[in-house]
């Protein structure tokens, strides 16, 4: 057969496949691969996605009421405690407009606000008992807590740790009343004993009630910031041949410092706002103190001693919440800075 030339038109045998079968051929083989095809099949294109349907069912509702509690929880707590200060700023800021002497206030100790010739409210001998009883509650209750918290974190074990933080919560929730009582009928007698004294009511036995009263959250807040301690620090100084007193002194107690320092600046606002048992235990005898067992009056107790038996709106009435106020504030920085340090342990 001769070879075919650009020029020549293609032709087709007698026998071989005409043109429209090899079309119908061409057609079916697109449509109906054959086993021993290699290309793929053809796909058709998927729909996109749906988006999710939010069905607002019972649980729906549900879940938007309780953001909402929350939210209002959380706001409520803000407005509590402004509405607390404004309530006391608006009581006392009429004292601080007329009857108020700057030099006579924070100097003078002497507080006499039912003089009918020349009341004086003079609150250096409430601040001096105040300073010297939660001095003295935190040079009980810092070695305690801390030491505490340092057994707990890096000693205890399985049921004993556990039992010992139980039995430290449950410090806590001892009412203050009671506190007041084992300072009254307790340790009143027994400082009289012991140390030969006429009254066993002064700074020593407030002093060492606020301290078992102001132990419990200082021991909670220290234990959490030895925790916060990562353990890679205790890994590398056992793999140098630290013991575990020397791990727990020189590394894990100087790493978490600045919550220690938050742990002692919560039990100090938890012992300057203390009432009732300092009231009870203090001898409330207003005096600058010149030994632990002279009695003393604090600010709070003034308070609550006085309060009720003030005509509402007089001098002496508007000059008690002025020391709600100073109290408000002093309580207020020092809780402020402790939880600033907490954060700085947590990274926060």
């Amino acid at each position: 057969m001769p070879l075919r030339t650009p020029e020549m038109p293609l032709r087709f045998q007698a026998d071989g496949p005409s043109p429209d079968t090899l079309a119908e051929l061409g057609a079916t083989t697109h449509e109906m691969p054959h086993s021993g095809s290699t290309s793929p099949p053809a796909r058709s294109n998927p729909s996109p996605p749906s988006e999710p349907v939010d069905r607002r069912d019972a649980a729906w509702f549900i879940d938007k009421a309780v953001a909402v509690l929350v939210f209002v929880g959380g706001v409520s707590a803000i407005l509590f405690i402004l509405g607390i200060f404004a309530f006391v700023t608006r009581e006392g800021i009429g004292f601080l407009h007329n009857g108020f002497d700057f030099a006579e206030f924070f100097t003078s100790p002497k507080w006499r606000p039912t003089s009918d010739t020349h009341p004086t409210f003079g609150i250096l001998a409430l601040i001096v008992g105040t300073a010297s009883v939660t001095g003295l509650a935190m040079a009980v209750s810092v070695p305690f807590s801390v030491g505490a918290a340092l057994y707990i974190s890096e000693f205890a074990r399985g049921r004993t740790k556990e039992v010992l933080k139980v039995l430290v919560e449950l410090l806590a929730a001892i009412p203050s009343v009671v506190w007041g009582f084992v300072g009254l009928v307790i340790m009143n007698p027994l400082i009289i004993k012991v140390f030969n004294v006429p009254v066993g009511l002064g700074i020593l036995n407030s002093g060492v009630i606020l301290g078992l009263m102001a132990a419990p959250i200082m021991t909670t807040i220290a234990e959490d910031a030895l925790k916060a301690v990562p353990d890679g620090y205790r890994e590398a100084a056992e793999a140098i041949g630290a013991t575990r007193w020397q791990v727990a002194t020189r590394v894990v107690l100087p790493a978490a410092k600045h919550g220690l320092v938050a742990a002692v600046l919560l039990g100090v606002g938890r012992g300057f706002g203390e009432t009732m048992a300092v009231l009870m235990a203090s001898g409330h005898a207003i005096n600058l103190p010149t030994s632990i067992f002279d009695s003393v009056r604090a600010l709070t107790a003034t308070i609550a001693a006085e309060l009720g038996e003030t005509a509402m709106g007089s001098q002496h009435y508007q000059a008690l919440f002025s020391l709600g106020i100073l109290l408000f504030v002093v309580t207020f920085f020092i809780n402020l800075g402790a939880d600033v340090l907490v954060r700085r342990t947590r990274g926060v």
